[in-house]
């Protein structure tokens, strides 16, 4: 990471020289004595230009997803950049971080989860930190603009996440970033170490028919599984020796789990006509990945039960080929109309095969299989009203559906209507119908029936309250349960639940400002109606941050200064298993109920944001009952620090 830093560094210095060579046409900003008068008037009016591109606002840094969906480039200091300022770069209220940086997140916010109409490859708990196709951003920029984040972690390590993106024309943009973190933490083998690579390129023709998106990530998340803490009363007193958290006894001190992936994505599109409004577009979407997820251990555990070999490496294996291809119609008076066609193909496998003692097979190697989808997309926008429909049907022998409408209206700049209802008729996961092990009860091969959902989403934005509220009707619900009952003896399966479960979530959330100082407040409410506590969930879920912002230094400097509370009830927090990189259901132990308080003080300097923080000051005197899952502490008090600073060249 250090190497990458200086290599971006180096770039960006090379960058901002070659411009400053170039505005007179000669060495140091010296006109050539020999140059030509014209050349030379030409040059001056590209220095003006260049000028007039320094002085550059905003909103022409623009950034934009796979659904044009388009934001700018943010400098500013509010209280959303104190939230974004985490390891994922996004508000995480809802996600319950583990002790090391980038380990696992436990789920809060049960609206969070979402289901894909195709199966996934699985092991979700390490898929926050990992960056899908509709995760990346695409850039267009009048001048090259680079993004560095850096923040300090729990033991010898920093994180960091570094990016440059240039438009080397007005219609080709071209974007490289690398995040990279490594933790050794504080509990015994909890080391974390990842990286994110991704480039990424748009371009489009200058009679704007064509235009193309594409990029490519390669993405490894590795950490060292220690199984949670073996006796809980050791960091529940806290007391000598077991204050240095390295004391505490872990059940493993030897596993590590990885998962790697790299993926190659274009998405692109063609437009018939030139100037006629009313034409039709061609597109095509490609998308192949691979990506394995492993976990080895070289000494067994009982705690997980008998096994085959006296060391563990189990490693799964996935690829996928997706291809996608529309068909639109674009009108300028009554909206967008696209027919596609895909073709969705994976082999999601192992190296070997477990028998029965008789020789027949009981667990095969593989899954594989091609999934065919027709479907239609409308978009109609008219007088602040923005329309969404999608519908898509299989054709091949998997009986799987998707049915969506959404709709926005904005009355005003502050006040917003959102609804969205979702229909879905989805395949489990990979992992739940098929996965091998060293352990002897990991290993299954199932059937399951398609999970079934029912979503209503509505939200309100205006400058009184926002409010939202996600209800979900669940049938055939799959989750992993651990049927032995018994936190230290781990025997989870994948189980199906049949009968209906109801999910309300309601959101609130709304600042109050007062003179320099603000309270910022989100509450969350929750409620699960279901036969047996499959899906559970704290009912209240409380974030509070009272700060203070004002400038200093004859407005040099923007200071923001303040105390964030945060609070969930108590609840049968589903629990974490390294062997499957999964959060399982447990019924048998509650956390929850203690309060979590971070200082921080944050100042901006132009377009350097600096970060300061004392995470979780108040553990030592509230009692040492707080935890992210059963047997996994959540964080000590800590004090961090970092920057996010932005570089317009």
């Amino acid at each position: 990471m250090r190497f990458l830093l200086f290599i971006l560094l180096f770039s960006l210095s090379t960058l901002s020289n070659a411009q400053i060579r170039n505005v007179n046409g000669g060495i140091g900003g010296l006109p050539s004595r020999n140059s030509d008068p014209n050349d030379t008037l030409a040059k001056l009016n590209k220095a003006k230009n260049k000028e007039l591109l320094a002085k550059a606002p905003i909103d022409l840094y623009k950034i934009y997803t796979l659904h044009k969906d388009t934001t700018y480039v943010d400098t500013s200091l509010t209280i959303q950049s104190e939230y974004k300022y985490n390891f994922l770069r996004k508000d995480i209220f809802g996600l319950l971080p583990f002790a090391n940086e980038g380990h696992a997140y436990n789920t809060l916010f049960f609206g969070l989860t979402n289901k894909n109409v195709f199966p996934n490859f699985g092991f979700q708990a390490k898929h926050v930190n990992y960056l899908e196709a509709n995760d990346i951003k695409y850039y267009s920029v009048p001048t090259p603009l680079s993004d560095l984040y850096f923040k300090t972690v729990m033991e010898q390590g920093q994180s960091l996440d570094a990016f440059l993106t240039v438009n080397t024309k007005p219609n080709l943009n071209f974007s490289i970033a690398y995040k990279g973190l490594r933790s050794l933490g504080k509990y015994v083998n909890n080391l974390t170490s990842s990286g994110n690579f991704r480039f990424t390129s748009s371009y489009f023709t200058e009679d704007k028919r064509y235009f193309l998106n594409a990029h490519f990530t390669g993405q490894d998340i590795s950490n060292q599984e220690n199984g949670g803490i073996v006796n809980p009363s050791e960091f529940e007193l806290s007391e000598d020796p077991f204050g240095e958290r390295e004391r505490i006894k872990v059940y493993f001190t030897n596993a590590t789990s990885l998962l790697k992936g790299n993926r190659f994505f274009i998405n692109h599109s063609f437009k018939l006509k030139k100037d006629n409004p009313n034409s039709l577009v061609f597109t095509h979407q490609f998308n192949q990945e691979y990506k394995f997820f492993q976990f080895t251990q070289p000494t067994i555990n009982s705690r997980y039960g008998n096994s085959y070999t006296n060391s563990i490496n189990n490693k799964t294996r996935y690829n996928h080929f997706y291809n996608k291809f529309g068909i639109a119609y674009k009108t300028k008076s009554y909206g967008d109309l696209e027919f596609f066609m895909d073709d969705n193909h994976y082999n999601y496998y192992y190296n070997s095969v477990v028998y029965n003692s008789n020789g027949t097979i009981a667990i095969p190697n593989s899954i594989s299989d091609r999934i065919n989808m027709v479907g239609g997309n409308y978009f109609y926008l008219i007088n602040g009203i923005n329309v969404k429909l999608h519908a898509s049907q299989s054709i091949s022998e998997q009986s799987i559906s998707n049915i969506e409408a959404s709709a926005d209206y904005s009355f005003n700049q502050d006040f917003k209507l959102h609804f969205k209802y979702q229909k879905l008729n989805s395949l489990p996961n990979l992992n739940y119908n098929l996965y091998q092990s060293g352990y002897i009860n990991y290993n299954w091969f199932n059937n399951f029936k398609n999970e079934k959902v029912n979503q209503f989403d509505f939200s309100v934005q205006s400058k009184w309250i926002d409010i939202s509220a996600t209800y979900k009707v669940l049938n055939d619900y799959l989750y992993f349960d651990n049927i032995t009952n018994n936190i230290a003896i781990l025997e989870v399966k994948p189980m199906q639940y049949y009968n209906t479960i109801n999910y309300l979530a309601v959101k609130a959330s709304k600042e109050i400002k007062f003179w320099k100082f603000a309270l910022d407040n989100t509450i969350l409410y929750q409620k699960v109606d279901q036969s047996n506590d499959v899906v559970n969930v704290p009912q209240i879920v409380i974030r509070n941050t009272l700060y203070f912002t004002d400038y200093v230094f004859k407005k040099a400097m923007l200071i923001q200064t303040g105390v964030t509370f945060q609070y969930f009830t108590q609840y049968y927090a589903n629990d974490y298993n390294p062997i499957m990189g999964e959060f399982y259901v447990q019924n048998e132990t509650k956390i929850g109920g203690f309060p979590m308080m971070d200082f921080f003080i944050n100042a901006r300097v132009k377009q350097t944001r600096i970060f300061l923080k004392a995470e979780h000051f108040n553990s030592a005197w509230t009692g040492y009952d707080f935890y992210s899952a059963p047997n996994y502490p959540y964080r000590d008090f800590i004090v961090r620090f970092g920057l996010v600073w932005n570089f317009f060249q």
